[in-house]
């Protein structure tokens, strides 16, 4: 039997729900990069990276190739940048939606309650 799709979403989601890997993502933005290129790019453990890339190729979002000893990365299907160009459009969107009504909250004019006095 095969799993929901909205358990197939979920694990999906789950590969990207990582900021290493969504910032591996956006470098690979610009184009295919090695190992060390992107270990270098984002100050983390070689470790590190090579896990975040594990997850990330599992889930079919990034390919590998070999060039001798160098392993070089591309996200599969470039249409995980115009998800990720959509998430950001919502988290900046409730975002000014938070600071508009900050700002309406600035401007309403609050009365400090008059201190209390103690019963004699």
């Amino acid at each position: 039997m095969p799993r929901p799709i909205y358990s197939v979403k979920a694990d999906y989601f789950k590969a990207l729900a990582h900021p290493a890997r969504i910032r591996i993502l956006e470098l690979l933005r610009q184009g295919e990069r090695s190992v060390g290129e992107l270990v270098a790019d984002l100050e983390l453990e070689q470790s590190n990276v090579s896990q975040q890339l594990g997850v990330l190729r599992a889930k079919g979002i990034i390919e590998s190739r070999r060039d001798g000893a160098t392993v070089h990365y591309r996200v599969k299907d470039p249409r995980v940048f115009k998800l990720l160009a959509i998430a950001k459009d919502i988290i900046t969107s409730a975002l000014t939606e938070t600071k508009d009504l900050l700002a309406d909250l600035g401007q309403l004019e609050f009365t400090a309650p008059a201190p209390r006095t103690k019963r004699q």
